[in-house]
């Protein structure tokens, strides 16, 4: 199982080697800007690099939304995603799931999302990514993340699943049950992000923390971790210092 993190853009392998992460993932422009990914410096040494990388994709993607503009807006952005993660040999873009209008149901928001990976070319997968709270939220339990999986399935873009620790635990989900769950549904999970959350479970509120150190159950969150089976990466407090004694942490707990 690889293990590493979510890591600053401008030098994304020495903050690798910094923290020993065996795995990477990084913003390729403003998460909180519409802005599309400018052209990068060290395009070559990222794509020839032997790290895994995953690229997150803005936070203000909502492929779910009613708003038809805002949804126009991020199919734009989550295609130029694609193409610059294409470009650094990318092996996932994570993308949240979004959220609809208040008193809107679930499936308006999962046939959005299909219209927006109808049209999206790539051959870099986009990873949906649970959501963290809300009760407007396409994708916070996993029941609804499984209907968005089926919902998917027929069309031709590749796509995956990635599963937040700290997402499922303020979404009141049992850690260790979701993830055994969606496997048996969906057959695979492609990504975990590791954190620890500030705040109880099912408080709705994305706040993470450094592992161990928070509200979750550490046993509880090793052993998620090891049924997901699939790369891992925190996206924790503290920069090098504070991930770095993250992955340490996992390393003592899990089977190499």
């Amino acid at each position: 199982m690889l293990l590493g993190a979510h890591v600053p853009a401008a030098d994304p392998l020495a903050a690798a080697r910094d923290r020993e992460a065996e795995v990477i993932q990084i913003f390729l422009s403003s998460p909180r800007q519409w802005a599309p990914p400018k052209p990068r410096a060290n395009l070559e040494e990222v794509r020839d690099s032997p790290l895994p990388v995953y690229v997150h994709s803005p936070y203000l993607l909502n492929l779910a939304a009613a708003d038809p503009t805002v949804r126009a807006r991020s199919r734009e952005l989550l295609q130029a995603t694609c193409h610059a993660a294409a470009d650094i040999g990318a092996d996932g873009v994570v993308v949240h799931g979004g959220q609809v209008s208040k008193g809107e149901e679930d499936a308006i928001g999962i046939t959005r999302w299909v219209e927006a990976l109808r049209r999206l070319e790539t051959r870099v997968p986009v990873l949906l990514e649970d959501t963290a709270g809300g009760p407007s939220a396409v994708a916070r339990r996993t029941d609804q993340l499984a209907r968005l999986w089926e919902a998917l399935s027929p069309l031709a873009v590749p796509f995956g699943l990635c599963l937040d620790t700290c997402h499922l635990h303020a979404a009141g989900e049992d850690l260790v049950e979701a993830t055994t769950r969606l496997k048996a549904l969906i057959g695979r999970i492609d990504l975990v992000h590791v954190n620890d959350s500030r705040d109880a479970a099912g408080s709705g509120r994305d706040r993470h923390e450094n592992l161990g150190e928070g509200q979750l159950d550490p046993d509880t969150l090793v052993e998620a971790v090891r049924v997901a089976d699939a790369p891992a990466v925190v996206e924790t407090p503290g920069d090098t210092a504070g991930q770095a004694a993250d992955l340490a942490w996992l390393r003592r707990r899990l089977p190499r």
